[in-house]
């Protein structure tokens, strides 16, 4: 059985659950941003959208770097694969499941 580190997983799925920054996630994807240009499509202060960073820092999901004033802000991805990791645990689990669901009831029924 694969070991998942548990306190790494929760800091992923944390950072995840908010759809502000899943969203930051998706244009950091595209390319490296400032803060203020993160916050922009939401209309929040850079202070609001510096608490979403922190919470993708802490999840090591992006790398912030500063350049004079600025803070740019880079997609890390890499710990999604952990995260990946333990749902294909799970999926494997659920195929298993459905295939042995669908055996049984493709058998004919005895009498």
């Amino acid at each position: 059985m694969v070991k998942y580190n548990a306190t790494n997983l929760d800091t992923l799925f944390h950072a995840l659950a908010d759809p502000t920054r899943r969203s930051m996630l998706q244009a950091l994807a595209l390319q490296s941003r400032s803060i203020g240009e993160l916050a922009e499509p939401f209309d929040m202060s850079l202070a609001a959208a510096s608490k979403h960073i922190r919470v993708l820092e802490q999840a090591s999901l992006i790398n912030r770097k500063v350049q004079g004033r600025s803070h740019i802000c880079e997609l890390n991805a890499a710990p999604m694969h952990g995260g990946l990791e333990w749902i294909q645990h799970y999926q494997r689990y659920w195929n298993q499941q459905l295939d042995t669901l669908e055996q049984l009831l493709s058998k004919p029924e005895s009498n």
